[in-house]
């Protein structure tokens, strides 16, 4: 069996050697970098499944680790807190990241996230036909989705809200329901996290003319629209 690789990346020595030691244990193939300019390089040459990312580092901020690392590629990314402000975690989340978790963890915590993370993204839903809204093609069997034509560049999160909104336009979904759609019924996140993928989503979306757009109900959740002058 092929093992996963996974980087960490924290200024914490202790904090690299714990969570090497766990995920090594549960067969996981592990490399660390202890700063932003060595998670960049390592994220490049190592070539990682997942990564677990501390935000506040020493050089580079892990937001803007987070930030780069999203232009490049959509690897999975879990990052670490220790901030206790919601902000921090949120602004995390709309920069591209998967999931958070806050210090004080546990590792063995840590090692069920990086389980569940990766099993979310090699969970392909069954071969269909391009599902068409307006001028957004979803394809599932491929896990891409584009606007007029133009691919829209999308993390595995984004692509299963906007596949879960696009199955009945004009439905209403709930936070709650989008969360266990995307994360699954186990995860125990907070529901105003996807506020936050779904202003990426709109970004994306609205830069490439889908001719459909997500509205929000207010105090219920969000819905997928065509547009009037959609074709």
């Amino acid at each position: 069996m092929v093992q996963s690789r996974v980087l960490v990346v924290d200024d914490e020595p202790k904090i690299i050697e714990v969570l090497k030691l766990y995920l090594e244990k549960e067969g996981f193939q592990i490399a660390s970098a202890a700063n932003g300019r060595q998670a960049l390089e390592r994220a490049t040459s190592y070539k990682p499944d997942i990564i677990i990312l501390d935000l506040n580092l020493p050089d580079i901020d892990g937001l803007e680790v987070c930030r780069t690392l999203r232009k490049q590629s959509n690897v999975p990314i879990i990052m670490l807190t220790g901030r206790g402000e919601e902000v921090d975690r949120i602004v995390g989340l709309e920069l591209g990241g998967d999931d958070y978790v806050t210090k004080p963890f546990s590792a063995r915590e840590i090692v069920a996230r990086v389980r569940a993370v990766l099993r979310r993204q090699a969970s392909q839903p069954a071969p269909s036909e391009t599902l068409t809204i307006g001028d957004l093609a979803i394809d599932a069997a491929r896990y891409e989705a584009s606007c007029s034509g133009r691919r829209l560049d999308l993390t595995t999160t984004e692509f299963k809200l906007l596949s879960t909104l696009a199955q009945s336009p004009g439905r209403v979904y709930s936070r709650m329901h989008l969360l266990d759609a995307v994360q699954g019924i186990d995860y125990e996140g907070y529901e105003r996290t996807i506020d936050a993928h779904i202003k990426n989503l709109r970004q994306k979306m609205a830069s490439g003319q889908c001719g459909c757009h997500i509205e929000t109900v207010r105090g219920v959740g969000y819905k997928l629209e065509v547009d009037a002058d959609a074709h």
